[in-house]
């Protein structure tokens, strides 16, 4: 089961449905992931609620039915994982979206990669 294609499943969905608040089951990495899309101004906030062991997402729209995020696409999977050094990173949309990164200094843009010259697991693409 890949938890982190059913966490941006769930976010890539209630974009489409014109959600405002998500609430999915608590992980270190949906936590991360949360962070960096909240870091690019993906989403409007997180929350988390350990007592109920719940991650609560509030999705951010341009207006009040276009959502920011227009895509999510998985690309490391549990099956084929796909790893990169820094050099081969690759630009999303020529740089208008981000790709989010597994390296050793934690979950970070491709941006960010590229400057720190650190090469990782690419998880997913973001525009």
């Amino acid at each position: 089961m890949d938890t982190i294609a059913d966490f941006l499943t769930i976010i890539r969905n209630a974009g489409l449905s014109n959600h405002n608040i998500i609430k999915v089951k608590y992980s270190n990495i949906k936590q991360k992931i949360s962070e960096v899309l909240l870091k690019n101004g993906y989403i409007l906030d997180y929350k988390i609620e350990k007592s109920k062991n719940i991650l609560k997402i509030a999705l951010k729209y341009y207006k009040k039915n276009i959502p920011v995020i227009h895509k999510i696409i998985r690309i490391s999977k549990p099956g084929l994982r796909k790893y990169c050094k820094y050099k081969d990173i690759p630009k999303v949309l020529n740089g208008l979206g981000i790709a989010i990164i597994s390296t050793s200094n934690g979950l970070i843009t491709d941006k960010q990669a590229k400057k720190k010259k650190i090469g990782g697991e690419i998880l997913c693409y973001i525009f």
